[in-house]
């Protein structure tokens, strides 16, 4: 049996690849509810998990996540999808001029931050500011996106994670009745935040 157990292991690992190419970034842009479900079905995006991060509490949760901000940590194969093309739908499934929170959540935890773990993210995330900063025709001192190096992810409670889909007619309502589809069609165009040569 022990000579076995080495060609078994073997056999496991072939027929379950640990996939080398996964990635991961933090992201805060408003509603986690919203901007889990706006990146999610982008082609190549493993997965999309609401959490907290960037502050110093330990555990924050729903009721308590002073000084964090409201994020999602994006899963995504970096064989079929870019730093640059997740970036750029979250660009614009956001209002990128607003710094003091998003739609109609205000505060802290709803600024738009980009948390970056190297250089390279970093040049990646300079350059899709410039490229927001260009197509919406502002000054590039108006793009309000903070970027910061990344922390810890704390995951959200349960009950947030797939908010959009478990609860289809509370998640419309909300995000209609906070305007976020109404800025953002009138900041990027009806079409531009779909990416839907990305989607799957």
């Amino acid at each position: 049996m022990k000579y076995f157990l080495p060609l078994i292991i073997a056999f496991s690992i072939l027929a379950n690849p640990i996939n080398t190419l996964a990635e991961e970034l933090i992201l805060a842009g408003g509603c986690f509810w919203c901007l889990e479900h706006d990146l999610q079905s982008l082609k190549g995006v493993n997965s999309v998990d609401s959490g907290y991060s960037g502050g110093d509490l330990q555990n924050p949760n729903y009721e308590n996540h002073e000084g964090h901000q409201e994020v999602v940590l994006v899963d995504y194969d970096s064989h079929l999808v870019t730093l640059p093309e997740i970036l750029r739908l979250y660009f614009r499934n956001i209002d990128p001029l607003d710094g003091k929170g998003q739609f109609c959540d205000r505060g802290d935890s709803y600024r738009p931050v980009i948390y970056l773990k190297n250089e390279v993210e970093e040049s990646d995330a300079k350059n899709a500011i410039v490229s927001a900063s260009n197509e919406l025709q502002v000054p590039l001192e108006k793009i309000s996106v903070e970027l910061k190096l990344k922390g810890q992810f704390w995951l959200a409670e349960e009950y947030h994670q797939d908010f959009a889909e478990k609860n289809e007619l509370k998640y419309k309502f909300y995000r209609f009745s906070c305007g976020r589809d109404q800025r953002l069609d009138k900041l990027w165009g009806d079409n531009a935040r779909s990416m839907n040569t990305w989607t799957k």
